[in-house]
């Protein structure tokens, strides 16, 4: 067997003891809800500069801001980093 293959493999077999409450070896990163409107006006930026600078459609950005959607995965990542080191964040996206 390849050895992508055997890397395929051994994800699905933790993902599947995943699923069945076996922790394992699996690595959980869990996020509190965020209130994007807020890391916004703390950065002082309207919302089309906050979209423009974090690679975010406005309209996603509206629908987060009015609480019709949340943001997940990367994009809920990336705003929790954002509220924490919002500088930082700028700085690597201008490179």
């Amino acid at each position: 067997m390849s050895e992508a293959f055997n890397s395929i493999k051994q994800g699905l077999s933790e993902a599947i003891e995943f699923a069945k409450g076996k922790t394992g070896k699996a690595i959980v990163h869990n996020f509190d809800a965020i209130d994007v409107k807020k890391i916004r006006t703390n950065m002082s930026m309207s919302q089309t500069e906050f979209a423009s600078s974090f690679g975010i459609s406005l309209g996603t950005l509206r629908h987060w801001e009015r609480g019709d959607r949340k943001p997940q995965g990367p994009a809920l990542v990336l705003l929790n980093i954002v509220a924490k080191k919002p500088q930082a964040v700028l700085e690597a996206l201008s490179q």
